[in-house]
């Protein structure tokens, strides 16, 4: 019947296989080489659409179209609903009628196959996506728990991917990472999973782990792997990654516990300079959920108003006059109090919230001195620590200018402190950003200088103003060291002869004192002449005048 009804409406050429039973259909389907299956509903060893699941099961693949001698709208949809995809009434289909739904029936099952496959996969790599991944893992995890072996989760993140991306273009950066999802996918077995979670972040489960040396010998391989060079805009690119590794059932019952897990050694293996990786302990949980937490609660914070200024003193050494403050931000939070700055900057840099926070204490900064001066109060100057996100993400020069525009304040009275890893980590951004700054008239400090990689001569291409000692080197002058004082004053004296303003930081005692004056250190900050202080008890040091009282 099927056959004549086809070749009635004088479709391509095809084949039929026909089965009277259900159990011989789920055999056939075993084999290659089906493009749709007819299901009639009376079969005699299976009753109704109970017989859809089956067939479902044993071609996922294969679009079904039923057969029923029932006109039952509800039955139809019933149908649809378990898998079919189309409903067709027994001896009212025409040949045409017939061709045509296997056609469209064909047709849906293609669609239908690819948007699964879309809401499951990385478009760009072809790797299971975050949501397969966690479905993948929950199996695995099951499967593993029953067999009572070891399971591996693998997170990897690849090292400085932003660099390549920033000097290459995004378009090379995609081409490494699916260079990437190709050699991870010809390092595993069949039955591990290779998974994109985003970015540049990859995920790999070792299902049937026998001993833990496997996993290291595998983690191995990736870096062996990895270790060969990428062609990426017609160079050879080296690239490396950063690994944490969580086992299941030691460091996680579930798949969530376990991916983040093993995203926190992850995190330790790149603080530790990347191209290793690291096992899952708990302590280095403690720490990612704390950052975790902090990033959350950050980006309220200035809603909220609990970000806050205080300024510390500094002082001409050889007239003890005030001269100055440096502004420093403080985050008083709620329940964990008062949040140390090396705590939150370091997340700020990472989420971005660092331009908005920098905004809103460029904005303070300024007010505050505008507030001064209408209160008829010295005019003294105000410096501010920048990050290495906001030296190189375009927009400082800008930002700084409409605060001081905005509050009429000359900008010779802003200094900008920069640390000299965020100098040197794209000297060529840095130096075009400081000749902007300079050419606006605001000030260039290199802060911390003698616990980074940079040499005063080194430093010399860059337009700065001073240079601030960093309290690792006062110490050293206080507690007798004699490599340090000379350290401090050969510092001092190199600094002069490059015309830089020297400011040490730190200062705690007298002997310090006298020996930055002796060596003719210019100014000084520190808990000797002050600790920081809120905004009104900075205006009422500056009511109290300039001359500075060591009492």
């Amino acid at each position: 019947m099927v056959r004549e009804l086809l070749q009635e409406a004088g479709s391509a050429p095809f084949e039929i296989t026909h089965v009277t039973r259900l159990s011989e259909a789920v055999r056939c389907l075993g084999q290659d080489g089906f493009d749709a299956v007819l299901l009639d509903l009376g079969l005699p060893d299976a009753y109704g659409l109970e017989a859809v699941d089956p067939i479902k099961n044993a071609a996922p693949a294969i679009p079904i179209v039923v057969l029923s001698g029932h006109q039952d709208e509800r039955l139809a949809v019933q149908a649809v609903q378990c898998g079919a995809q189309d409903y067709l009434i027994k001896g009212r289909e025409s040949g045409e009628l017939l061709a045509r739904s296997i056609r469209y029936a064909i047709e849906r099952k293609r669609m239908e196959q690819s948007m699964n496959h879309l809401a499951h996969h990385d478009p760009l790599t072809g790797l299971p996506n975050r949501r397969l991944f966690l479905d993948r893992l929950d199996q695995a995890v099951a499967r593993t728990q029953r067999n009572r072996q070891i399971l591996a989760l693998l997170f990897l993140d690849l090292d400085r991917f932003k660099a390549i991306n920033d000097t290459l273009g995004h378009e090379e950066g995609d081409r490494l990472l699916k260079l990437v999802a190709v050699r991870l996918r010809a390092s595993t077995r069949a039955s591990d999973t290779v998974a994109r979670l985003g970015g540049d972040e990859f995920a790999v489960i070792l299902p049937e782990v026998d001993r833990i040396e496997d996993v290291i010998r595998f983690a191995e391989k990736i870096f062996h792997m990895l270790a060969a060079t990428f062609d990426l805009a017609g160079r050879h690119t080296e690239v490396t990654a950063s690994m944490g590794i969580s086992l299941y059932p030691a460091d996680g019952q579930d798949a969530e516990t376990l991916l983040r897990n093993a995203d926190a050694a992850m995190y330790r293996a790149k603080q530790h300079g990347g191209n290793i990786h690291e096992f899952f302990v708990p302590a280095v949980y403690m720490q990612v959920s704390k950052r975790a937490r902090l990033a959350r609660d950050l980006q309220h914070a200035l809603e909220r108003e609990q970000l806050d200024l205080h300024y510390q003193p500094q002082v001409d050494l050889r007239s003890g006059t005030l001269t100055g403050f440096e502004a420093l931000l403080r985050w008083r939070h709620p329940e964990l109090g008062l949040v140390p700055p090396a705590e939150f900057i370091p997340v700020a840099e990472r989420t971005g919230l660092v331009i908005p926070i920098s905004g809103w204490v460029l904005k303070n900064v300024c007010a505050q001195m505008q507030a001064w001066r209408g209160e008829g109060l010295p005019e003294l100057g105000v410096s501010v620590n920048v990050t290495g996100r906001e030296l190189h993400e375009g927009s400082l020069v800008a930002r700084a200018s409409k605060a001081l525009q905005d509050h009429g304040i000359e900008p010779l009275r802003l200094d900008f402190e920069f640390t000299e890893g965020s100098v040197l980590r794209n000297q060529e951004d840095s130096l075009r950003t400081f000749r902007d700054l300079r050419q606006a008239g605001i000030g260039l400090s290199i802060d911390g200088f003698g616990t980074g990689l940079a040499s005063l001569s080194h430093l010399m291409r860059f337009p700065f103003n001073s240079l601030k000692i960093d309290p690792s080197l006062i110490n050293g002058v206080a507690a007798g060291d004699d490599h340090g004082a000379s350290t401090v004053r050969a510092v001092i004296a190199m600094a002069h002869t490059l015309q830089l303003q020297v400011v040490a930081v730190g200062v705690e005692t007298t002997d310090q004192v006298s020996f930055l004056r002796r060596h003719e250190c210019d100014r000084t900050q520190g808990f000797y002449f002050g600790h920081p202080l809120p905004a009104e008890a900075t205006t009422g040091l500056l009511r109290g005048g300039l001359r500075w009282d060591q009492t």
